[in-house]
């Protein structure tokens, strides 16, 4: 990346531009929101992982759900912690590439992870009887590779277009290395270059999306088929964890980025990106344990026998 024809060797993150006082009430807030996402992501993996009950797809694509929001939410929360405490907003151009790198490989990933989680619920909805030999290991297995082989390409590929652009500045107005802030700092002749980068947002949001989509069609035509009030809501009951989730994962990303650079300032996509970064990690957990019966009797039983092993 150039910047008037000279090379770019490191970025200022302008971040939140806020008093002193304010800038350390943010830190103790990020930090206290990133120790509780670390928390729960972890404690509902080792919850899986300890838990034979917990030996089954949903569940083996949740705990994936958590390892991507500790990764997608520790690319994030400790550069801006950083710049908090001390006050120093520059970022190397290698670190900040790498930044964006793995940034875009979490986010693809967990998009593609949310549309494996919506098919994994159609195929158990729709035909309970065959999803034991439909969901395999080696199925499941074969999913999440995907998930993860897919995002790897769109990420190798955004990253390389963004980071050979010519830019008029090396001062970023956001609080880590995004696509939208850098894309601002483009001069007029790299628009083929953004237009390859958004064409391949809009395929990674539009493919997932379209896979929920036509999951939850099948699910929802399952569930009319059942005769009993009680049987629709219990069908049901197993999916709306998901369907949050999806609604709020996805929901910023259209926000931030199909709509481009045009009707919204970048104050609106700090504060939007705070949520998708920093709250969205943390509330996936409590939102899978707390509308999840199973999950919360697994959460019972470990407590319990923590107040045991103590007593003893």
């Amino acid at each position: 990346m150039a910047k008037n024809g000279t090379l770019v060797t490191e970025f200022v993150l302008l971040g939140f531009q806020l008093s002193a006082e304010l800038q350390t009430g943010l830190f103790f807030v990020f930090l206290l929101l990133y120790l509780i996402t670390l928390g729960g992501n972890l404690g509902v993996t080792a919850l899986i992982q300890s838990d034979p009950r917990f030996q089954t797809p949903m569940y083996f694509f949740l705990g994936h759900l958590s390892f991507l929001d500790i990764c997608y939410s520790s690319v994030i929360v400790p550069q801006l912690l950083e710049t908090l405490r001390t006050g120093k907003r520059t970022i190397t151009f290698e670190r900040c590439a790498t930044q964006f790198f793995f940034f875009t490989l979490c986010a693809s990933a967990e998009c593609f992870l949310l549309a494996v989680m919506a098919y994994d619920r159609c195929v158990a909805v729709c035909n309970p009887l065959l999803y034991a030999s439909a969901m395999t290991p080696q199925t499941c297995l074969g999913l999440v590779a995907g998930a993860y082989g897919g995002a790897a390409v769109n990420s190798v590929v955004c990253t390389g277009c963004a980071f050979s652009i010519s830019c008029k500045s090396n001062h970023v107005d956001f609080f880590f290395c995004d696509l939208p802030p850098l894309l601002k700092l483009a001069c007029s002749e790299t628009r083929p270059r953004e237009r390859v980068i958004y064409l391949l947002a809009f395929l990674v949001i539009a493919t997932s999306v379209s896979v929920i989509l036509i999951s939850y069609l099948f699910i929802i035509r399952a569930i009319l088929k059942i005769r009993s009030a009680g049987g629709k809501a219990k069908t049901f009951s197993t999916c709306a964890s998901h369907i949050t989730a999806v609604a709020l994962f996805f929901g910023t990303l259209i926000f931030i980025y199909l709509k481009g650079n045009m009707g919204k300032s970048l104050g609106e996509d700090k504060i939007v990106s705070v949520f998708y970064t920093v709250v969205i990690p943390m509330l996936n957990p409590l939102i899978y344990s707390l509308r999840n019966k199973e999950v919360k009797e697994a959460l019972k039983r470990a407590l319990s026998r923590m107040k045991v092993s103590q007593a003893e």
